[in-house]
């Protein structure tokens, strides 16, 4: 007979009812109805299921170390994303005196959360279930980049539908009316929500984005450029990009350079960011600060917390982006 070791969603495919219902009978959550909580402790009691005990060790001091949990994505050695999460996480690791094991994910593996105190996960992108499996086996948890309602963990998260709105108000302010975005990859809610703020923010002006001018992106160069050349061959071309990572805008930026356009006497573009390497181009980029350093930091603090708290209690921080003006945006030119 195999000895594998049972999981929370071999109890959950058993009761054919959620991870997140299991998490609840487990937990003595009273908002179970009597025949969910009947089929999930049938299916404990026949799997002989035992729920993970790594926030017990770590309450009796037994492990101090944190697990980080990132998206397995292209490039992710070269994002700056990546690099000032990693970066904060260990400054705040080292000020606390506790460990961080790295762990790069496609989504679909387990994780280990034994050889943890606690997790952090830098967004949620295709590893939900991942994020389920370690809230139900009481694992403290706290996401980075993602503001989330419907599971009861804790998160830090930037206010992006904010940071579309401050990238629309300039450019609108600097009397630019043909306006294009190249948005963040829609699976991701940082780039729903900066795209919304900015479609939204331009529909109030009753100055609604031209579908010619919209162009979904993934964070990465190739597919600014991608999106330069459609840009390009539009009937009118923009007078104004907004980029939802200063990476796209870098690269928007060197394509219409390329082709002699000039920035920003004929083209502005902004990003979001603030990138070192903003600037350092042949323009400096105007771009919308996300301030990652701190988000990471305080996701390290927040975690620390719930641990020492040796309970759980549901921590929330959303922190603002700001407009950092450089070189790149000028006002509109005239006709």
């Amino acid at each position: 007979m195999s000895q594998k070791k049972i999981s929370i969603d071999d109890v959950a495919r058993r009761a054919k009812v959620s991870i997140t219902t299991v998490s609840r009978v487990i937990n003595n959550v009273p908002t179970v109805s009597n025949k969910n909580r009947a089929k999930v402790e049938e299916a404990v009691a026949a799997l002989k299921f035992k729920p993970n005990v790594s926030a017990q060790r770590l309450a009796r001091g037994v492990n101090n170390a944190i697990g980080l949990v990132m998206p397995g994505y292209p490039g992710i050695f070269h994002s700056f994303y990546a690099i000032e999460l990693v970066r904060g996480i260990g400054h705040s690791c080292e000020t606390l005196r506790m460990d961080m094991v790295f762990h790069i994910t496609n989504g679909f593996n387990p994780i280990n959360n034994n050889n943890v105190g606690g997790v952090i996960f830098a967004d949620i992108i295709e590893n939900r279930k991942q994020v389920e499996s370690a809230v139900a086996t009481g694992t403290p948890c706290v996401i980075i980049n993602n503001k989330v309602d419907d599971l009861d963990v804790s998160y830090v998260s930037i206010h992006n539908h904010f940071g579309g709105e401050l990238a629309a108000d300039y450019l609108y302010s600097l009397g630019h009316r043909d306006i294009a975005i190249v948005s963040g990859s829609f699976n991701t809610q940082a780039g729903i929500q900066r795209f919304d703020g900015f479609r939204k923010y331009l529909e109030k002006q009753n100055n609604p984005l031209n579908e010619e001018y919209i162009f979904e992106g993934d964070y990465s160069r190739r597919c600014a450029r991608v999106a330069a050349e459609q840009f390009l061959k539009a009937k009118k071309r923009p007078t104004a990009i907004f980029a939802a990572s200063d990476e796209m805008a870098l690269e928007l930026m060197a394509f219409f350079l390329e082709k002699g356009v000039k920035i920003p006497e004929e083209l502005s573009i902004i990003g979001f960011d603030d990138n070192p390497a903003c600037l350092y181009g042949p323009v400096a980029l105007t771009t919308i600060k996300q301030p990652l350093f701190k988000m990471a930091e305080e996701s390290v603090r927040m975690l620390h917390k719930i641990i020492q708290e040796q309970k759980h209690v549901r921590k929330k921080l959303i922190l603002k982006p700001e407009l950092v003006i450089r070189e790149s945006c000028a006002p509109c030119p005239k006709k």
